[in-house]
């Protein structure tokens, strides 16, 4: 059987967007090889030909979370003026919707409690993904004025991911969504983001 040139890229594509979904939605400890590759439509005898081992592909996963986020940061932002920008991805960042999409949403959030138990390479790449976000940050924080867009930018990235981790964990829907709403108008009134 003949394949297109780009089969095997394809084809570990689709394990990682499976891989971090479950990663997501179960934890890297947590996730099976096996149910990621099933996931995937594939069979575990595949697995070595595309990662050398559990810790490989749960690295390559993280780089693909970092890889949707950015995807979704420029979404939500687009061509926007930096106030206009920080103001949508906070909102976005902050909803009930991103809250209520685990399996799917931020992998900051998602990881950072068992990043310290996970490999040196895999935090490395997580490290990678959140300067590459507060890098972004800090680019609009600039050209806005600020006087020190990466102190910001570190500054609104843990309290994003702080107070999603917090909503999420609240059992209370009324008070998660409180959690949400006062971090959000928090943080747009400390960067002079309200409209």
């Amino acid at each position: 059987m003949r394949y297109e040139p780009d089969h095997k890229q394809q084809t570990r594509q689709r394990v990682l967007k499976a891989a971090a979904r479950a990663i997501r939605a179960e934890g890297p400890h947590q996730m099976a090889v096996a149910k990621v590759m099933a996931k995937a439509g594939l069979t575990v005898g595949g697995f070595y030909a595309h990662f050398s081992s559990k810790d490989d592909l749960i690295a390559a996963a993280i780089d693909e979370m970092f890889a949707e986020a950015r995807s979704r940061v420029i979404l939500e932002t687009g061509e926007l003026p930096p106030t206009e920008a920080l103001a949508a991805y906070i909102d976005f960042y902050l909803s009930p919707a991103h809250r209520d999409a685990r399996a799917t949403g931020c992998p900051m959030a998602s990881l950072a409690a068992d990043l310290p138990r996970l490999t040196e390479k895999t935090r490395e790449r997580f490290a990678a993904g959140v300067a590459e976000l507060r890098r972004r940050l800090g680019d609009q924080l600039a050209r806005l004025g600020h006087g020190d867009p990466e102190a910001g930018a570190s500054s609104m990235i843990a309290e994003l991911v702080g107070a999603l981790s917090l909503a999420r964990a609240e059992p209370d829907p009324a008070l998660s969504d409180v959690i949400l709403a006062r971090s959000k108008a928090a943080l747009k009134r400390r960067f002079a983001l309200e409209s």
